[in-house]
């Protein structure tokens, strides 16, 4: 199983091929964007120069989304980015933005430690079942973009499923069994 503490090492071959070195294939910008929205941080060099190419890879694949018409960053957002190059030294802009999704992070994270820590619900039956609905609910409102704390992505595996439809299904039975005892109650 590959390191998912170390970036994922891409190769740009003269040809601009994108080579990923631990599965020995190539890849596209798409599958780029997959490992990222899976929580793995990728660094994507030139063969030849050694040059690191990551944030120009990365701008691009912003650039392709935002023109497809996934809006993420509104226009406004984007005119203080154009104006933070302006600015000598480059501003504040950068640390600003750092700061912003490190602290969306920490959020996400103290949000679902909330829901298991100390709380009288955890008790209760169909409480994980809850749980999982909302982290992917919390997934799904973020595009995925710190799936870190969820515990990754959705990789197909034999058959077409993937773990997303797993959970699903698992929160499906859950459910089921849930309502079964609430009926037996009644």
């Amino acid at each position: 199983m590959a390191d998912q503490d170390k970036p994922l090492l891409i190769k740009r071959y003269a040809s601009r091929r994108l080579y990923n070195t631990e599965t020995s294939d190539y890849v596209t910008l798409e599958d780029i964007a997959g490992f990222i929205r899976e929580g793995r941080e990728v660094q994507i060099v030139d063969l030849k120069s050694g040059d690191d190419l990551t944030r120009q890879y990365l701008l691009q694949i912003i650039a392709e989304h935002e023109s497809r018409g996934e809006n993420v960053l509104p226009v406004n957002v984007l005119n203080d980015l154009v104006r933070s190059y302006m600015v000598p030294g480059g501003g504040v802009m950068p640390h600003f933005l750092q700061s912003s999704f490190d602290m969306l992070r920490e959020s996400q994270e103290k949000m679902v430690e909330n829901m298991t820590a100390m709380n009288p619900m955890a008790q209760m039956p169909g409480f994980e079942a809850m749980k999982a609905q909302q982290e992917a609910f919390l997934k799904a409102m973020t595009g995925g973009f710190s799936s870190g704390w969820t515990g990754g992505g959705s990789p197909e595996r034999e058959g077409g499923a993937t773990d997303e439809e797993d959970d699903l299904d698992t929160i499906k039975q859950q459910l089921a069994e849930l309502q079964e005892k609430l009926s037996k109650l009644k």
